[in-house]
């Protein structure tokens, strides 16, 4: 007797419960910001890279290269803080058809260029200084924290607008937003926007122009939830 009673208790609970809860009328639409701005300022990834069969020479070579590189950037007035050590390396590699080992010596550099007028300056003088190679070269804003929130207001504005123009046909109006969902993903620009090859000019006493900036592309993407009115 007492189970059945359990039971039946049970069923009414959950029965009142069900009664209880009301579907809440959303309407659920996204919205896209964009922005475009040009860049102010580039991270650029450099290396110097070194072989030979002695690991002790091979290092050694590469440690003045980089001394003279790092000399380099400092006459360009960059701040300290601007510029670092990113990776070094000292591998050694193995030829199997002459069975005689090699040395493989590396360190990158990772510099921070705030002023794009130096652009040509910075990688001429670091080319003739020991730079063997270019790993990236990635533009990007100074202001891109401010960008990426006009971005997602805008984004933000297009739902809602969206919104309005869906439930203005059936006479109805949207209240407050329920859930908004972040869907942006951050996309910095590459080397694209770098023309690295050399503009030949008729007038060999002209500036060389070796960079396109181009623009770089903010979008934020949101998905809300309006309850309807």
């Amino acid at each position: 007797m007492k189970k059945a009673l359990f039971i039946l208790s049970i069923l009414f609970v959950t029965m009142s419960y069900g009664q209880e809860v009301k579907q809440i009328p959303q309407i659920n639409v996204s919205g896209e910001g964009k922005i475009k701005v040009v860049p102010d300022e580039a991270t650029i990834a450099v290396t110097v890279e070194t072989k030979g069969n002695n690991a002790k020479d091979v290092k050694k070579q590469n440690d003045e290269k980089i001394d003279a590189v790092l000399k380099y950037i400092k006459k360009m007035n960059l701040a300290p803080a601007d510029y670092k050590t990113q990776r070094v390396s000292l591998n050694p590699q193995y030829d199997y058809e002459k069975k005689k080992h090699s040395y493989n010596a590396t360190q990158t550099i990772e510099i921070l260029l705030r002023d794009l007028s130096k652009y040509d300056e910075l990688m001429g003088g670091l080319v003739d200084n020991g730079i063997n190679r270019i790993d990236t070269v990635t533009f990007q804003s100074s202001k891109m924290a401010q960008y990426e929130s006009e971005a997602r207001k805008l984004a933000m504005k297009e739902a809602k607008m969206k919104a309005q123009d869906y439930v203005s046909v059936l006479g109805q109006k949207i209240g407050r937003a329920m859930t908004i969902s972040d869907n942006s993903q951050t996309n910095y620009p590459q080397p694209r926007y770098a023309a690295m090859k050399m503009m030949e000019s008729s007038d060999m006493s002209a500036p060389r122009e070796t960079l396109a900036v181009g623009e770089i592309n903010i979008t934020a993407n949101v998905t809300v939830s309006f309850i309807l009115e």
